[in-house]
């Protein structure tokens, strides 16, 4: 695969050293999405860790190598170029991670892939003459789309949910609204300075996804963890030929806390460029979340209000990257009087 350049490094930067709490640590849950009976140890893995690998999946490989291609030929682009196509929230990003004083040691391209935008969603102004990255990404989070529903309609099974497209439907709806993005973390110099007497260096800092499920893939490059509910980080092993997903708020929300959305974050390497693509799945902005009915006995075991995702897309962005986004609307429970 083609070096990327690396030609940002002064971009700013997180030089905050991350302990490494030592833990032990069972395999990460993996899915065979092929095998039916397999629903059962998808819920298992949603409600133990909001964390699990996909096998099995369909995705043919071919199509992710373009699009890895097609990343790593824009990420090697000058910064100068790179800059036409920044923006918010959609659009070229360097360093800066929101709008609300996160950074890390990453830059990284965000598309709108709504379904009722058409069929050219993707930035026209990067997108001119680039058609083989445009019809990649189309190509890809179609496929990430389907696999996203497949694995939704897994874990309604698996939880006894009639209709079987309960979870599916928000996702497949023509309104949703999801999100893909492409992420660069290059090497970075300030491990092997040892800045501040640390190894670890922020790329991307701790947080939730926001969404209903986020499918990840990466090259064969370390950094990834995940959050367990001890409060230990525990690194990911990369698997290029397979993919990850994430439980988000509005999954942990809709299945009334039983599927528990992972808090994740990513640490830069001194020596290898890691790349990543993140689909996330979410309900169209008028969709009403709340905890689905069939999933509890009554009504007052909910554990939060009701919201539009429109609602709750402004609130978490307007949040911290780590805050606990789903704080503003946990149900205020008080106990009854004896």
């Amino acid at each position: 695969m083609k070096t990327v350049k690396h030609t940002f490094i002064a971009m700013t930067i997180l030089p905050k050293p991350v302990e490494e709490p030592k833990s032990v640590f069972s395999p990460i849950p993996v899915i065979d999405i092929s095998d039916p009976e397999s629903k059962h140890a998808l819920v298992k893995a949603c409600e133990d860790f909001g964390f699990f690998k996909v096998i099995n999946h369909g995705v043919p490989s071919e199509l992710v190598s373009v699009l890895e291609h097609e990343a790593v030929e824009f990420f090697s682009l000058p910064t100068s170029d790179k800059n036409q196509v920044a923006g918010y929230p959609f659009g070229y990003g360097n360093g800066k991670i929101g709008r609300n004083g996160d950074v890390g040691w990453v830059e990284y391209l965000l598309m709108n892939v709504n379904l009722d935008i058409g069929s050219d969603p993707f930035l026209p102004a990067l997108l001119n003459n680039r058609e083989t990255i445009r019809n990649a990404v189309l190509e890809y989070t179609t496929s990430m789309r389907k696999m996203t529903c497949d694995v939704l309609e897994m874990m309604t099974d698996g939880l006894g949910i009639k209709p079987r497209n309960t979870l599916s439907k928000l996702v497949s709806d023509q309104n949703s609204d999801s999100k893909f993005r492409l992420n660069h973390y290059p090497p970075c110099p300030l491990i092997n300075e040892n800045i501040d007497g640390g190894n670890n260096v922020i790329g991307f800092g701790e947080h939730t996804d926001p969404q209903i499920l986020s499918v990840l893939r990466s090259n064969n490059t370390s950094g990834f963890q995940i959050n367990l509910t001890n409060g230990s980080w525990i690194s990911v092993p990369s698997d290029p030929s397979s993919f990850f997903f994430n439980v988000c708020d509005t999954l942990q929300v809709l299945t009334n806390g039983r599927f528990k959305s992972v808090k994740h974050r990513v640490l830069t390497n001194s020596m290898t460029s890691r790349v990543s693509m993140i689909y996330f799945a979410g309900p169209s902005l008028t969709q009403r979340i709340s905890p689905l009915t069939c999933l509890m006995n009554n009504e007052d075991e909910s554990l939060y209000e009701e919201f539009t995702w429109s609602e709750y897309k402004s609130s978490a962005y307007s949040s911290r990257l780590s805050d606990n986004r789903l704080q503003p609307f946990e149900r205020k429970l008080f106990p009854l009087n004896d």
